[in-house]
């Protein structure tokens, strides 16, 4: 019997007369990414108000257990899924990619929330990162301020069709002596050091406005937005008035 991707070369009609005695066809591919899409286990922890509308996904209302998502795990190493709920401080993204280099394969992250992926309302903040995707990667991202639990299991229904989607041969974290981690960042004085993984994610060089309309668009002050790890500059020394002269 041929396979091909994700689908076997049997006929639908004979698949269909099987399946009346008992008898089910199916690929590796298809079974094995069906048990994984059917018993996805979230990692438990927030970070600011995106939290608490993940937690509500999780209650009777919502059920988050149709999805087999419903045992959120308080370890790492039993996580199969981040849910990035809320705001990254430059605090606190070191721990949040040391969290992800301590999950097992394979592994998956849901940015919940404009601040998680590229700093919502605080994005000027000094102390603000603008998209945890600068450390890790992200398979799904969910905009919204916050996005509501509805939000949440349409991500994950996202996710479980990117995983339906992946084949044996060909996942990056199937191969053998495959070990995904990315280097924790330090913060210091000027902030996060590096200021992004580059394996992960690149600085835009042109402006997103000139690629969309043909032309800059000028908003004010917010057409360039400052360099925040930047060491501040000296301030000017301040000096005597002239005497003025009659």
């Amino acid at each position: 019997m041929a396979f091909s991707k994700n689908q076997s070369e049997v006929d639908e009609g004979l698949k269909g007369e099987l399946a009346k005695k008992g008898v089910v066809v199916t690929t590796i591919n298809q079974l094995y990414n069906w048990g994984r899409q059917s018993s996805i286990w979230p990692m438990q922890f927030g970070l600011a108000c995106c939290a608490i509308e993940m937690i509500a996904t999780a209650c009777a209302r919502y059920d988050i257990a149709r999805f087999g998502a419903e045992l959120f795990r308080p370890s790492p190493r039993q996580s199969d899924l981040m849910i990035v709920a809320g705001t990254v401080t430059k605090k606190m993204a070191p721990q949040v990619v040391r969290l992800y280099n301590q999950m097992a394969e394979p592994k998956y992250v849901i940015t919940m929330g404009a601040c998680s992926i590229a700093g919502g309302p605080f994005i000027d903040g000094y102390n603000v990162l603008r998209g945890i995707d600068r450390y890790i990667p992200i398979d799904v991202h969910l905009p919204g301020c916050p996005p509501r639990p509805e939000a949440l299991l349409y991500g994950l229904m996202e996710l479980q069709k990117k995983i339906q989607s992946q084949e044996i041969e060909t996942t990056e974290w199937y191969q053998k002596g495959m070990k995904r981690e990315y280097p924790v960042p330090d913060f210091g004085p000027h902030g996060l050091v590096p200021k992004f993984n580059p394996e992960v994610w690149q600085p835009r060089e042109l402006d997103h406005r000139k690629d969309k309309y043909g032309e800059p668009i000028l908003i004010g002050r917010k057409t360039k937005a400052p360099d925040l790890d930047a060491p501040l500059a000296t301030p000017p020394v301040a000096q005597p008035p002239k005497p003025q002269t009659a």
